[in-house]
């Protein structure tokens, strides 16, 4: 049996950078901490030295696709596997797959793929995004196939993802959607979040399904206690004062210890400067970073699909062809932390984190997410400048 690796450097944890840092792996992290404090003297003299920093695993839980595939399209596993390899080379070891809004039918077909991939442990789980939603802010779903919230399709989407199913993004304003009888309640009886998005609704319809999220879960949890809320501000009617929308009300219900909500932070679907906003105003506990990538992520600009719609990619933000609206993202999860940490707008600690323990959080993984003894070996190094230099999953390079 070989001996476990050793990597000695600058160790991000979930509360400090290590200066002088190591972590001990085989298949799981067998020992993180201070050099002095973990390792014997002939350990540090075989341990591998990383020049620039050793980061956990990060975890997306809203991805459509990379590498010039795309979920929503994905017709077989290997299709599948070619976006999970381009963001797992790039540092993210657990990926939830995200659907787009399209006929029942190829909804239920990619349940399937998807959650044979899921019993494989090459993915962490499924994201349906609609088609419970609102025309309105219907973004880049297709409005041709959004329909009212129906239990039953919920109910078989659920038993064909075989308990991976991890969220499913709904519209609080339709009829429906919570309470008793509602999809809402299907999906956290069934396992599942509710992540309340690409809506129009007001501020009363949000609180109210909110309100009803958080009594639900407190029931029955078996992932998270918290919904989630899908990009905020992308999908949702702008904050105005004197028609302030869903934006505060979420907001309102995580500074409460309520929803975890979701931020793109690409710097095309939001400002840096409303990330900080947030972040500084939430702290990290209540947000999470999420891609939202769709098949053009690490590719050329071009022309691609998401789901039944055409897309169109140019200086690296995807549009609908032939529209405005924004249809997903091309950055990796590591891109995001790299923007936010070196503009200074969140720390490197915290935008880690929010990369990495927020989605395990809500997967409900405990073994992943933080560099720390027992954990699963998913361990990423990168350079000064946070380039990816070599991902380990389960301990094995990538």
């Amino acid at each position: 049996m070989s001996e476990p690796r050793i990597l000695r450097g600058r160790v991000v944890t979930e509360s400090e950078v290590i200066s002088d840092g190591a972590v001990v792996f085989d298949e799981v992290i067998r020992e993180c901490g201070v050099v002095s404090q973990v390792l014997t003297e002939n350990e540090a003299a075989r341990a591998e030295r990383v020049d620039g920093y050793i980061l956990p695993g990060l975890v997306d839980v809203h991805c459509h696709g990379g590498g010039g595939e795309s979920f929503p399209n994905a017709q077989t596993e290997e299709q599948a596997m070619i976006a999970v390899m381009e963001h797992r080379r790039h540092g993210t070891t657990s990926l939830v797959a995200s659907g787009v809004t399209a006929a029942a039918d190829v909804l239920r077909s990619r349940a399937v793929t998807l959650a044979n991939l899921c019993e494989k442990d090459e993915l962490a789980g499924i994201h349906f995004e609609g088609p419970f939603v609102s025309v309105e802010r219907k973004g880049a779903q297709d409005p041709t196939y959004i329909i009212e919230p129906d239990v039953e399709l919920t109910k078989e989407l659920i038993e064909l993802s075989k308990g991976y199913c991890v969220t499913m993004t709904l519209a609080p304003e339709k009829k429906g959607a919570f309470g008793e009888g509602s999809v809402a309640e299907a999906l956290i009886e069934g396992g599942a979040l509710p992540s309340w998005g690409h809506t129009d609704a007001g501020p009363e319809s949000v609180r109210k399904a909110l309100e009803y999220s958080r009594e639900k879960l407190a029931q029955v949890a078996p992932r998270s206690p918290k919904a989630t809320a899908t990009h905020l501000f992308n999908g949702m009617r702008p904050i105005h004062h004197r028609d302030p929308g869903p934006v505060p009300e979420f907001i309102s219900d995580a500074a409460r210890d309520g929803a975890i909500l979701e931020l793109i932070g690409d710097g095309v679907h939001l400002s840096a400067d409303i990330v900080r906003a947030v972040y500084e105003t939430l702290g990290r506990e209540y947000l999470v970073l999420v891609t939202d990538a769709m098949a053009a992520a690490g590719m050329p600009d071009g022309s691609y699909q998401l789901g039944p719609q055409a897309v169109t990619v140019k200086d690296g933000i995807a549009r609908l062809t032939g529209g405005d609206s924004i249809a997903g993202g091309t950055s990796h999860l590591l891109d995001q932390v790299r923007l936010l940490y070196q503009g200074g707008y969140v720390p490197l600690v915290d935008a880690v984190y929010m990369a990495s323990v927020q989605g395990a959080k809500i997967i409900g993984d405990q073994t992943i997410g933080c560099l720390r003894e027992g954990m699963k070996a998913d361990v990423v190094v990168v350079s000064d400048s946070l380039e990816p230099v070599t991902v380990y999953r389960r301990g094995v390079a990538v």
